[in-house]
């Protein structure tokens, strides 16, 4: 996400780092390449306007231009502005004292509600509360199944709507229905329209006047721009959201709604969707998601999908295994399923600090199915392979090769890279042991 501000952003940033002294017409310079960054990104206009006039009045005080480090200065003017422009700090549901709290996901048509209220669900559930769910789309074919099966895959509580055509009482129902099985919370996952329309907003209105949902949440498809701005703010005038769910960050390279919508409508951003993966879903940071533009990385959110993933004493018998040199293809194997948990290959190279910035690793998309070939080639060796490599000799990795469907030189690749990763441990444990020891990384 927003890959191509954060490049330009980045170009912009280097001439100003490489002179020892700024004046204003530098700044002024700087702020036309910046300007056109953010149009370029899809930034309403206005916004860009005067996030530009706010960081000129900012940069070209004294105490910037006769700093040490002037162009630093301005970077994180650039920061501070961008975390005030998407909210200042995170914004979190509002539940409290409402038993069920009913929570009201609105949008258009396709921009992802169904997917949205399943991963909030997911996530309610993570932090110990109770989650039914009810479709209120009576007009989508198969809407209410697939909420049913993706309700399924997390455990959560559903509420079957299949024989009611009347989307209020729906949702008086299932909100009944709720409060008597003892959910805390009910999310509804309203119907949509290809555009907003009279009787759209119309019955969202009156599911509102009768549940009185203690939050609703704007779902917006982060790709379309400045549509999904301009449809925020027209939902937002009609029904008083109380915040807004971005879904598919992981394919909008420009960034524009992300940067517009708080701005444009005054509400937060609360959750970012980041993938079709129910576990795709992240909290949104105003903070880390400037960083992440500025190309800065996001170690917090990694460090925060590590703790998630790895358990803490699995991770202790994983460091005594390495220190006494019996890391196994089983333990390589288990390893690669927590880093799985984590997302996408992609996106956590994007939160390491300046890892876009590393030539080598510019245009490199990492490749999931490689993922799953390691996977398919350690599953098809028996047991006693998996913990004695040495045993794998040419008929074993041919057998090897026709279980997972892959080649014998697949199996070799594999291999070889595991010996060669036993090394590395083993010298980290030679010259690393004090690092291993105080170190509270899920890494280790």
């Amino acid at each position: 996400m927003f890959e191509n501000l954060t490049e330009k952003l980045d170009s912009v940033f280097k001439k100003l780092k490489g002179k020892g002294t700024l004046d204003e017409e530098s700044v002024r310079e700087a702020l036309k390449d910046i300007r056109m960054a953010l149009l370029e990104a899809d930034v309403n206009f206005k916004i860009t306007k005067s996030f530009i006039e706010d960081v000129r009045e900012r940069a070209v005080g004294r105490e910037v231009l006769e700093s040490i480090t002037p162009g630093q200065q301005v970077v994180k003017i650039v920061h501070d502005r961008l975390i005030e422009l998407m909210g200042g700090d995170s914004s979190h549901l509002r539940l409290a004292n409402r038993f069920p709290a009913p929570i009201m996901l609105v949008g258009l048509q396709g921009c992802g509600k169904t997917t949205s209220a399943v991963k909030i669900a997911r996530h309610l559930m993570n932090q110990k509360r109770s989650v039914s769910l009810v479709s209120a789309d009576v007009y989508r074919p198969a809407a209410i199944e697939q909420l049913k099966i993706l309700g399924e895959t997390i455990g959560a509580g559903f509420f079957d709507s299949t024989m009611i055509n009347d989307p209020v009482r729906i949702c008086v129902d299932a909100l009944s229905d709720a409060k008597e099985r003892g959910y805390d919370t009910l999310i509804i996952d309203t119907a949509g329209r290809l555009h907003i329309d009279t009787e759209l907003m119309n019955e969202l209105k009156k599911i509102k006047d009768i549940i009185n949902p203690a939050e609703i949440l704007f779902v917006a498809d982060a790709m379309t721009g400045q549509d999904a701005v301009s449809t925020a703010e027209t939902f937002n005038d009609l029904l008083d959201i109380d915040g807004v769910m971005l879904t598919k960050m992981d394919g909008d390279a420009r960034g524009g709604a992300a940067l517009s919508i708080k701005a444009v409508t005054g509400k937060p951003i609360k959750f970012v969707g980041i993938g079709e993966k129910i576990d795709a879903f992240e909290i949104f940071h105003p903070d880390r998601m400037a960083s992440r533009i500025l190309g800065h990385g996001d170690v917090l959110t990694l460090v925060e999908k590590a703790q998630m993933a790895f358990d803490e004493k699995a991770a202790r018998e994983l460091e005594k295994k390495i220190r006494k040199d019996s890391f196994t293809l089983e333990d390589f194997r288990t390893q690669l399923l927590q880093i799985r948990k984590m997302g996408s290959l992609e996106d956590l190279m994007g939160m390491i600090p300046g890892m876009g910035k590393i030539k080598a690793m510019k245009n490199v998309t990492p490749d999931e199915k490689e993922f799953v070939k390691i996977i398919a080639i350690i599953d098809s060796m028996t047991k006693k392979e998996r913990i004695n490599y040495r045993i794998i000799n040419g008929q074993r990795r041919k057998r090897i090769a026709r279980g997972s469907g892959t080649t014998v030189q697949d199996v070799n690749r594999l291999l070889k890279n595991y010996i060669e990763m036993r090394k590395m441990m083993k010298k980290l444990t030679r010259g690393g042991a004090k690092y291993l020891k105080r170190s509270n990384f899920p890494f280790k």
